[in-house]
Parts: structure tokens; C-alpha cells; sequence
């Protein structure tokens, strides 16, 4: 068989990558746990569960494989664990960035306005 004819020669979307966010957790769940769930699609290379306040709940799953993660992302959306359906997507970290860059822009127009007495009229 010809290795270019393979389901890995397909060209994939640029948002997929290999870091997968996984959302809507059981908070109970275990690194362990999530070994079982998500090692059945490939090697992965780290597992992050959120255990702040604030990141509860999710985690961060990087395979060492970007089809394996694609894989994965595709069979576990929607996955019930422990009467929660997961919600599985594919890092992006731009999307971040750009979230925190657009709170900080905030941030220095409200100083501004502050230290030059502009309103917001």
C-alpha cells in the first residue's frame, strides 16, 4: 500500500492541533481517569486537570500524535462520564491571547481616561 494514500495524508484543518481542551468535567475525575478515557486513541504526552476555582472541571490533553488527537476529539465529544457530557475542542491559543491582549488594551484606555479626566459621555 502506498503510504500517501492513507487516512494521514489527508490535509488537516489548520484549528487542529495537538493539544485538545476538554470541558464540562465531572470535578471528581482523576488524571487516571483520564488516562483510560483518552489513551485509547494514542500515545499522550501530558494531561492537565484544572483543580482552581476558576479552571474546574477542564483539562488539557496533548497526544503525541495530531491525528491521534484529532481521533479523539472526534469519538469523545459528547462522551458520558459520570452523567456529563464532554465538550471537546482543540486548543487554540491565539484565541487566548487575543482575549487577554483585548483586557489589557481595556485596562490602559481606562487609565488613560483616568489620568486625562476623558468620560465616558
Amino acid at each position: 500500500m502506498n503510504p500517501q494514500t492513507g487516512p494521514r495524508s489527508a490535509r488537516l484543518p489548520p484549528e487542529v492541533n495537538r493539544a485538545l481542551l476538554v470541558r464540562n468535567l465531572p470535578f471528581k475525575i482523576t488524571a487516571e481517569e483520564m488516562y483510560d478515557v483518552f489513551g485509547k486513541y494514542g500515545a499522550i504526552r501530558q494531561i492537565r486537570v484544572g483543580n482552581a476555582a476558576d479552571t474546574r472541571g477542564t483539562a488539557f490533553v496533548v497526544y503525541d500524535d495530531i491525528y491521534d488527537a484529532k481521533n479523539a476529539c472526534e469519538h469523545l465529544q459528547g462522551f458520558n462520564i459520570l452523567g456529563r457530557y464532554l465538550i471537546v475542542l482543540y486548543y487554540q491559543q491565539n484565541k487566548v491571547t487575543k482575549k487577554m491582549n483585548l483586557q489589557k488594551k481595556e485596562e490602559e484606555l481606562k487609565e488613560l481616561k483616568n489620568r486625562y479626566g476623558v468620560g465616558d459621555d
